[in-house]
């Protein structure tokens, strides 16, 4: 037999592994993309924005939606009072435990400082806001200074 050429008797006896390796790549990149999408799924916050906001280690997450709907690592519970029984669990398993509270800016401050009362009733003591973060105003010379106030007059 020269050049390769194959009697058509004679099965195929081996596997070529350059396609499986193909397919494999690409099956893992597609999953390494939508698998981003299917973890982020969450309730639609407008969370409000600060200047020095970063990500922090969420390790107790409770979500306060516009709607009146509260999440506490991601589960939906009936009423803000479902908190304390969860936080104090969360904290017995942890004494470093550290809390998130993310609230939409259209919920009442009243209700961010009952969830911030239960937790500290559940002796969480490291508590966190979590908010967007977005780049520092930087000041004009002679135009208003940050936060909206006018610059004292010069005598």
């Amino acid at each position: 037999m020269a050049g390769g050429a194959q009697d058509s008797d004679d099965a195929i006896t081996g596997i070529n592994v350059t396609p499986l390796v193909d397919v494999t790549l690409v099956l893992l990149i597609i999953f390494m993309v939508t698998a981003k999408l299917i973890v982020s799924q969450s309730v639609p916050l407008d969370l409000p924005k600060a200047a020095s906001g970063t990500e922090v280690q969420v390790v107790f997450s409770v979500v306060l939606a516009a709607d009146g709907t509260t999440q506490i690592d991601g589960k939906t519970v009936a009423n803000d009072d479902a908190i304390l029984p969860a936080a104090r669990d969360a904290h017995n398993k942890n004494n470093e435990l550290r809390a998130v509270i993310k609230a939409d800016s259209a919920v009442p401050h009243g209700r961010v400082i009952h969830v911030l009362d239960i937790l500290k009733q559940a002796q969480v003591s490291k508590i966190a806001f979590g908010v967007s973060p977005v780049p520092p105003m930087v000041p004009v010379p002679g135009g208003p200074a940050p936060g909206g106030a006018a610059p004292a007059p010069k005598k």
